[in-house]
């Protein structure tokens, strides 16, 4: 199936997805970055799925689907010949051990069902032993166990499990499928049926805290939605998509591992959550990275792991053949070990951010930032892979300097606005310094723009950033000039690239192309306001809303050559910019 045709349900520690037909094909336990225990998405069915649906269908896809009300809780329909049957996905807020619940429904008339299952660890390569256990099915893999509460009998057979069964109408039957450590004894049943109402109740008790009333209000919600089922709710990190290799580029190389928490995210994440009310979850997103970043300022990472381990080795997974013949699978992340020098500035501006919202002081956090500007202070002035995370060389990048000034600039604020002590005139010099070298270095004169890097030709969507961040005011012609250069370069098929994949173009040391990022095209959107153009920027905003699939998820980009989503799915990156313009707009 395409990207778009899957949904997402979870728990807020882990997520599946389930496509319009009814197969769930992707699901890592315990954590967001554990190893799938159903992969087909990065290969086929022998590589882990649970598919439920009407027998004669030939898994055809539902009729229609959505999420029930505001909520995480998934109805799939299916109108057949016989009767039209519902199926109800789920997973209840975490107990003892994660679950994941499929709940039959008859609507109308009797329709046949058929269900299979293929259980595997560790991304698709443990075939685990599999018993029946009073009832149950009981799978284990060296330290992976799953047991599948079944309500109809299944027989086992080519390393599945089947059944055909018949519901009528208001006949409910439900599948509960728990994942726990193998050493441990037998988990504790779920009452699917209570589980489900309190679910529900969850998250209209959780949607009543939004405090976003604008036009697009569904957008809005859903994204927020979307960000509260990426949370890691132990500790208040967000990943950046449940996903791995999802290509940017169908059959390319250009996958990568997103089940982590990326610094760069920081300022749009809280930013979205503040202003949308949510600043419990806020304040756990501070708590979390205040945790993460806590050490030497020359050891912060661009990213971490949910719980805030360091150590994210890049590995690749050879028995998976990828999603649409896209190799290599990766899991980990090499990126890890880059050095991004706009981190710094995402970091100060979300902690900036935090104390203007209201947020209670926090000592330790100040003692952190002021070790995290010194670094600034050193380093500011060398090369770097810059926020694309570039496997080319480094460069000058224009945004990872508007970014050390920002970090600067948040300083001065925080200790104007708020009495922390520091080398405050210290810090306008150097903030100056590097003020003064961007217009110089990065701004080419000629065609009245700034460009990707020092002495480049090149655009980069980034560049967007300059206003939003408060680099330059909208007003200012080098700003307005840079919007429209964007626009003008920029643009394919009405959507922004990140920078041009010219062949001679080896900014960052990969071969193929990739769809456009849609947060670039947000960022567009919004800079397009702040000049004055604001009936553009509504269409464009507006128009990039249609991309969104029919149950309102965006995944990282839309390729405009195949009208497909490519990239992880759902994306943060995309949702979060998506509140950010919506507010903006209203």
């Amino acid at each position: 199936m395409r990207i778009e045709d899957y949904a997402l349900i979870g728990d807020m520690q882990s997520a599946a997805l389930v496509g319009r037909n009814g197969a769930i094909d992707w699901l890592c336990l315990p954590r967001f970055d554990s190893p799938a225990c159903f992969a087909a998405l990065l290969g086929d069915k022998q590589n882990g799925q649970w598919w439920l649906g009407p027998a004669d269908a030939g898994r055809t896809a539902a009729t229609r689907r959505r999420y029930k009300g505001e909520s995480l809780v998934l109805e799939s329909e299916w109108d057949t010949p016989d009767g039209t049957v519902r199926v109800t996905d789920f997973m209840p807020a975490r107990q003892a051990n994660p679950d994941l619940v499929r709940i039959v429904e008859c609507v109308s008339g009797t329709v046949e069902m058929a269900t299979e299952i293929r259980i595997r660890f560790d991304y698709g390569r443990i075939v685990p032993w599999v018993r029946r256990t009073d009832g149950l099915l009981q799978a284990v893999g060296g330290p992976d166990s799953a047991w599948l509460h079944s309500p109809v009998p299944l027989q086992g057979g080519d390393y599945a499990h089947k059944a055909r069964f018949r519901v009528s109408a208001g006949e409910r039957l439900a599948f509960v499928f728990t994942w726990h450590p193998s050493h441990e004894s037998r988990p504790v049943e779920i009452d699917p049926f209570e589980q489900l109402t309190e679910t529900e109740a969850l998250w209209a008790e959780w949607v009543e805290q939004c405090t976003y009333q604008g036009p697009w209000r569904e957008a809005v919600v859903r994204s927020l939605i979307t960000l509260k089922a990426l949370t890691y709710e132990p500790t208040g990190g967000i990943v950046a998509a449940p996903t791995t290799s999802l290509p940017e580029d169908l059959g390319g190389v250009r996958n990568w591992d997103y089940r982590f928490c990326w610094l760069r995210d920081a300022t749009m994440t809280l930013e979205a959550l503040i202003g949308g009310g949510y600043l419990g979850e806020a304040r756990a997103w501070r708590a979390w990275l205040l945790r993460a970043i806590a050490g030497r300022a020359q050891d912060l990472q661009i990213m971490y792991s949910v719980s805030g381990e360091r150590r994210l080795t890049e590995l690749e997974l050879d028995w998976l053949p990828g999603y649409e013949d896209s190799r290599p699978v990766r899991i980990g992340n090499g990126a890890v070990d880059q050095l991004q020098l706009d981190v710094y500035g995402e970091v100060m501006n979300a902690l900036y951010l935090s104390r203007v919202s209201g947020m209670e002081p926090d000592d330790r956090a100040w003692t952190i930032q002021r070790e995290l500007i010194e670094y600034v202070e050193r380093h500011w002035d060398e090369p770097d892979e810059g926020l694309w995370e570039v496997r080319g060389p480094r460069r000058h990048f224009t945004h990872s300097k508007v970014m050390c000034w920002v970090a600067l600039d948040r300083a001065v604020k925080q200790a104007e606005s708020f009495g922390r002590t520091g080398p405050v005139e210290h810090w306008k010099e150097v903030r100056d310094q590097i003020h003064a070298e961007i217009c110089d270095k990065g701004f080419d004169q000629t065609r009245r723009t700034f460009t990707q890097s020092y002495g480049s030709h090149e655009l980069d969507a980034s560049l967007l950033l300059i206003p939003i961040v408060g680099f330059l005011p909208p007003e200012d012609p080098r700003v307005i000039g840079t919007v429209e250069a964007v626009q003008r370069e920029l643009m394919v098929d009405g959507f922004v690239l990140r920078y041009p994949m010219a062949s001679d173009n080896d900014v960052d040391g990969l071969p193929g192309g990739e769809g456009a990022f849609l947060a670039c095209s947000f960022w567009l959107a919004e800079a397009l306001s702040m000049i004055g153009r604001k009936d553009e920027a509504v269409e464009l905003f507006e128009r990039l809303l249609t991309l969104r699939n029919d149950v309102g998820l965006l995944a990282e980009e839309y390729d405009p050559r195949y009208g497909r989503m490519v990239g992880n799915f759902p994306q943060a990156f995309s949702h979060v910019p998506l509140i950010h313009t919506a507010r903006a707009l209203s």
